[in-house]
């Protein structure tokens, strides 16, 4: 069974003033879709520090197999996601998110705006998510097929190999 995490990263909802939508969208995707067992929620400040450290223990102490982040993947002045996901992943896994900007650019354009990364910490895999529902939806449901597929790899097994490229 997958072990999850799933983190929002929103000043607004972390101070109370706008409900998270997403996190609990991406609890039940997780569920449903990837048969996961959602083990923590946290819903955190745009604060380079605080979701730095909060990825760190959820990869490293608790040793989520997947960490979901909402949130902070654009261009405003306070979306610090990328940078403090880049920061504490060791591999990035760059088909996760480009596979999400391209099936969100055939909806809309502004979908290239994401900055959105995903990588490896130890033995987690770290995804980053848009903050919008139906942007999380789409994403989700686009890269949802590898996942169990990255994660069985990363455990150390060798699943079933489809694709012979480089190291998949």
């Amino acid at each position: 069974m997958i072990t999850v995490g799933i983190l929002t990263i929103s000043d607004s909802s972390y101070r109370g003033e706008r409900d998270d939508l997403s996190g609990p969208l991406l609890r039940e995707m997780a569920v449903e879709y990837l048969g996961a067992k959602v083990e923590l929620e946290a819903v955190v400040p745009d604060e380079l520090d605080i979701i730095k450290g909060t990825l760190v223990v959820w990869a490293d102490e608790v040793g989520l197999d997947l960490i979901l982040t909402t949130g902070g993947t654009g261009f405003g002045p306070r979306d610090v996601t990328p940078e403090a996901t880049k920061a504490v992943i060791e591999r990035e896994a760059p088909g996760l998110a480009e596979t999400m900007r391209a099936t969100g650019f055939k909806i809309t354009p502004h979908a290239i705006l994401s900055r959105a990364v995903a990588g490896i910490r130890g033995h987690t895999l770290i995804i980053n998510l848009p903050g919008s529902p139906k942007a999380v939806r789409e994403d989700l449901e686009a890269i949802l097929p590898a996942i169990p597929h990255g994660i069985e790899l990363l455990k150390g097994g060798i699943g079933g190999h489809e694709y012979q490229g480089d190291g998949s």
